[in-house]
């Protein structure tokens, strides 16, 4: 009984040694990440619209393109989403392949041409989406500045110091941003109507849920950055332990 129990003992401790750690946890960091970003930004953006159409431009004509642009992200958000899942299960699975196969390799282990080509595949795919997610990461930080502006300046409207001045000359105008024409009407938000918007739970859900998605896509960033460490380690010491180089092979 005691053989048998070191038996499977050793042989749990085997195949928890043959775990990618790196690329589990990678996962795991991703899926979340993906799920806040794509799940808060899609019910954000939502939620945006909603407070454009109420309060700043309130003609369907002045923000048909906006409403174009925010359903064509929610579609793209979709997209994102299954992408990501079916790619970090491919890049968990490469993990599993190559940890075992670099633990093999110093017991003489030979690995294949096409195992170190689609592993080096996953490599410069992973640059290239971690490099990409950068600019989604940033891209993703704009609507919180701009909802942060907003409470900002009804913050300041509520503080002592405001009535130096009168309410009404403290304004928050979209427009400037880009966000919608000139000639939207009314296109920005004063005094008391602007306290209002900041009291909406659109805007208290839209401004929170776009920190959480801000904060996904960070994740989504920091599994990119794991991804790119153990496949590049992993595909490196295949390359220089295999006996076969699959560039000089004829």
């Amino acid at each position: 009984i005691v053989c048998v129990s070191a038996g499977c003992f050793e042989c749990c401790i085997k195949c928890l040694g043959g775990v990618p750690y790196a690329s589990l946890v990678a996962t795991i960091l991703c899926f979340c990440g993906m799920a806040l970003f794509c799940g808060c930004g899609h019910v954000a953006l939502t939620g945006t619209l909603t407070i454009l159409e109420n309060h700043f431009s309130r003609i369907t004509t002045d923000h048909a393109t906006l409403s174009d642009i925010i359903q064509l992200m929610q579609y793209v958000i979709y997209g994102i989403a299954c992408f990501f899942f079916l790619y970090g299960i491919i890049l968990l699975a490469e993990g599993f392949y190559t940890s075992s196969a670099v633990k093999e390799l110093h017991s003489e282990f030979k690995t294949t041409v096409c195992g170190r080509c689609i592993s080096g595949m996953f490599v410069l795919l992973t640059y290239v989406l971690g490099i990409a997610w950068l600019g989604v990461f940033g891209f993703s930080a704009v609507p919180v500045f701009l909802f942060y502006n907003m409470r900002s300046t009804c913050a300041a409207m509520r503080s002592p110091m405001a009535n130096l001045t009168s309410a009404d000359s403290i304004c928050v105008d979209v427009r400037q941003y880009g966000i919608i024409p000139w000639n939207a009407t009314p296109g920005k938000a004063c005094g008391s109507t602007l306290a209002d918007i900041c009291n909406t739970s659109e805007f208290y859900l839209s401004y929170h849920l776009f920190i959480v998605a801000c904060a996904g896509a960070g994740a989504t960033v920091v599994a990119l950055l794991i991804y790119m460490m153990a496949t590049t380690y992993n595909f490196a010491v295949l390359k220089f332990k295999s006996r076969e180089d699959c560039c000089t092979k004829f």
